[in-house]
């Protein structure tokens, strides 16, 4: 009998004996290195975007909170207008979601513009 029959067998009756219990420490659980990371941060101000940047053209995704600024604020249309200079310079996306967030993507990355049904 083969190990996805015996997983799979539902009239067979099994006791604790058949089962092993597994220290995690015997394992190695260190997470392998991500290609990308999802990065969230607030914009304050405009020395929030230093980050931001960084970030993006380090590889990552950003998410943003904008909360804290309307979006025709004279500050905010800079911070954008900054953040879509970064995207374009490493062929990335951003996007406005709501009122509340950016998304900045990384090289090859872009955010679809329709919600998943």
């Amino acid at each position: 009998m083969g190990i996805m029959s015996k997983i799979l067998s539902g009239g067979e009756n099994h006791s604790t004996e058949d089962y092993v219990e597994l220290d995690l420490d015997d394992f190695d659980t260190a997470r392998g290195e991500a290609g990308m990371s999802v990065r969230i941060a607030t914009i304050n101000d405009k020395q929030d975007v230093i980050g931001i940047k960084d970030a993006v053209y380090d590889g990552d995704l950003v998410i943003a909170d904008i909360t804290r600024h309307t979006t025709s604020d004279s500050t905010m249309e800079h911070i954008i207008d900054d953040l879509r200079q970064v995207a374009d310079e490493v062929d990335g996306d951003i996007v406005q979601k709501g009122d509340d967030q950016l998304i900045i993507t990384p090289t090859g990355v872009t955010v679809g513009r329709e919600k998943l049904s």
